[in-house]
């Protein structure tokens, strides 16, 4: 099977390989490797690091359509990305194994929402009464199968059965979630095209899940709407952003936290909130930004777990700890 990997200082040396040149490309943490031939085989040698999950693609200089799933990799992430994980790690529970040639299942109720934000076709999983709100809804309907993975874990006894409404990603994701608008527009026209639709949403249990800058701008949520937004799954938060450093913000390298952190410390009332932080042990410079945040919120009387995922700032972590501490959040019910 392919990659193949062995011991190789505190990690792991681990040799991909392919059916012509190019590069072996990842979606973080580790470089770009370029392919060398050896006969007819075309392999890339890289050292990892121990203790981690990455996605992956092979590139074969076609800016156009150059970019390929492992074909001797049967966990894929879409039809052009693979999923490999270093030998110390568990596999992911709930998730199955889906190839990249599988045309995964969407839900099968789609509602039209023509309003402030413009078009959007937001798809709902119906399951039990809580709700469950996944931004960048896209990536866990095409790519990671998010709803076969929630039925396991409901199936084992892990949560309770739960709706998941798929928001769509958006075009512009950096400009649509440093916004209170994306907010109002779901609390005022988003809500009651879901219950004129037959979803009932119950502020108690309504879960907010997002990632990186959808991280963000969930836990932004809880403190512009607390009335709305009480439980949030936040992995990666992009807690970096500060509206006042050059480039709208967009730097690793500014105060601890940023906005998040500066608001924070006005000692919101966050009593109401349950809050699952989680980022990846491969993206350290994150680590700061997400510290400080967690803290903070703990200090303003939110409800805090923290964890931090073998990976970097990928998918193909986050998708464990979207299961994981949506469960943890909806199991108080």
């Amino acid at each position: 099977m392919n990659p193949s990997s062995v011991p190789s200082g505190d990690g792991y040396l681990t040799t991909f390989q392919w059916t012509g040149p190019g590069e072996v490309r990842f979606e973080s943490v580790l470089e770009p490797v370029a392919l060398q031939q050896r006969g007819e085989l075309w392999f890339a040698e890289v050292e990892m690091p121990a203790r981690l999950r990455v996605t992956y693609h092979f590139f074969d200089g076609d800016e156009l359509d150059g970019e390929h799933a492992d074909p001797l990799n049967p966990c894929g992430a879409g039809p052009n990305r693979s999923i490999f994980a270093t030998p110390d790690l568990e596999p992911q529970p709930h998730w199955p194994v889906v190839g990249p040639d599988e045309v995964l299942d969407v839900p099968s109720l789609r509602i039209r929402w023509n309003g402030a934000l413009g078009r959007k076709t937001v798809r709902v999983h119906q399951g039990g009464e809580p709700v469950v709100l996944l931004l960048d809804g896209d990536d866990w309907m095409y790519v990671h199968p998010a709803v076969a993975a929630f039925e396991s874990a409901v199936k084992n006894g892990e949560m309770p059965a739960a709706t998941l409404v798929f928001l769509p990603t958006p075009r512009d994701r950096d400009a649509e979630y440093s916004s209170s608008g994306l907010w109002q527009a779901i609390r005022d026209e988003l809500l009651p095209l879901l219950g004129s639709n037959g979803v009932a949403v119950d502020p108690a249990p309504f879960v907010v899940a997002g990632q990186s800058l959808g991280g963000l701008s969930a836990v932004q949520a809880a403190l512009d709407f607390p009335d709305l937004v009480t439980r949030v799954a936040c992995q990666s938060g992009s807690f970096w952003r500060s509206a006042d450093l050059p480039g709208a913000g967009i730097s690793l390298d500014g105060p601890a936290g940023g906005d998040t952190a500066e608001r924070l410390r006005a000692r919101p009332d966050l009593s109401g909130l349950r809050v699952a932080f989680d980022v990846g042990e491969h993206e350290p410079r994150m680590h700061r930004h997400c510290s400080v945040v967690e803290e903070l919120a703990a200090s303003a009387g939110a409800t805090v777990r923290v964890h931090r995922s073998p990976a970097g700032h990928d998918r193909a972590g986050w998708r464990h700890a979207l299961v994981r501490d949506v469960a943890w959040l909806l199991n108080d019910l």
